[in-house]
């Protein structure tokens, strides 16, 4: 009895440094909607797509995941800074590539919204985001 309390109350210890992992995440002008949650054929790894919208001059952070994430610009203008490369600004139909741990942001510099389509390939039971102070 004791050790399913114990087994309890870490599993939601756990689960609320997740949730608020991913409320740090949202950002003012940003909304992400997760759109799909898969476990690959490759042991430990998933895949995860996220559909992240920025309202006009919204920007995301510095941040990093712990896999490769494959972005598909859907609408809008949005401005890349990727550690070690130039910045680049990307339009809808529009794709980049950003390898496992690589430092990076995203900001709308257009004069409407923007979106795109983010595709996560993660080490599975990691947290997917991590913000760079």
């Amino acid at each position: 009895m004791k050790t399913a309390r114990i087994m309890t109350l870490a599993v939601l210890i756990v689960g609320s440094g997740l949730v608020l992992q991913v409320a740090r995440a949202q950002q003012p002008g940003i909304k992400r909607t997760d759109l799909q949650r898969h476990d690959l054929s490759v042991p430990g790894r998933e895949v995860v797509q996220v559909r992240v919208d920025f309202a006009p001059g919204a920007a995301f952070p510095k941040h990093r995941h712990p896999g490769e994430e494959i972005i598909n610009v859907l609408e809008g203008s949005l401005e890349y800074e990727v550690e070690g490369k130039p910045p680049v600004t990307l339009k809808a139909g529009d794709v980049l590539f950003i390898p496992a741990g690589t430092i990076h942001a995203a900001k709308n510099v257009g004069s409407g919204n923007a979106a795109e389509l983010a595709t996560y390939v993660l080490e599975k039971g990691k947290p997917p985001l991590e913000l760079i102070k």
